[in-house]
């Protein structure tokens, strides 16, 4: 069955996300985890990096990390965009995309909340200890670099939450639907070896999701 547009089914309206890369820092299969999300012809980048950056038009080019690694390469990216890539806000009638904040490293680290009408859309790629404000999420994009134990900083000052505990944690607090966008070298060799997570999917580059918004836009 073909997908609604405005023109078929007035009282729904779709939010576009395309995962622009599903891959961990230095990940050998996949580009940079980022996503970009399409909703009535408002374009909005989160994260991405060399590989997954976009090739059109973009309304914002937001951050969850201001001092992450690639940080040189995304501004670089965004000033040829005519943006500046930064930790903020997007909102518009159909859609708001705003940071939130989440447990990672020594410095303040976001996840970003999309809300289309009743609708609420998890961006949370980097986490050491799962966002309480995502929980109820329709869709999450969510941290998978380790597999079934935490990844550390040293020092203490954070670090990455293992995909089996995500897993766990995003179905006990009533995520709809998981998916596994930051993937790292833990998580591949689980993959390769056939294993599966009990809750969620794994993300790919270039895959696309749709999330059908009920109701107009105000």
């Amino acid at each position: 069955m073909p997908l609604p547009n405005s023109r078929d089914a007035p009282d729904v309206y779709l939010v576009r996300l395309t995962l622009a890369g599903a891959g961990a820092m230095n990940s050998p299969r996949y580009a940079p985890a980022g996503l970009l999300v399409e909703c009535r012809g408002h374009r909005i980048m989160l994260d991405g990096g060399p590989g997954s950056e976009p090739h059109r038009r973009l309304d914002a080019w937001l951050l969850t990390d201001q001092r992450c690694e690639l940080i040189r390469e995304i501004r670089a990216k965004a000033r040829a965009c005519g943006l500046q890539a930064v930790v903020g806000s997007f909102f518009s009638p159909e859609l708001t995309v705003r940071p939130c904040p989440v447990i990672h490293t020594s410095h303040a680290t976001y996840g970003y909340l999309l809300e289309a009408n009743r609708k609420r859309i998890v961006w949370a790629p980097e986490f050491s200890a799962f966002p309480e404000w995502a929980e109820g999420a329709d869709l999450m994009f969510a941290e998978a670099a380790g597999w079934d134990r935490p990844i550390r900083f040293a020092g203490g000052v954070g670090g990455h939450c293992a995909a089996l505990a995500v897993a766990e944690e995003a179905r006990r607090r009533g995520v709809g639907r998981l998916v596994f966008a930051h993937i790292g070298r833990p998580t591949i060799r689980a993959i390769d070896a056939g294993k599966h997570t009990p809750f969620g999917e794994f993300g790919a580059d270039g895959r696309g999701y749709v999330v059908r918004v009920p109701g107009r836009p105000t």
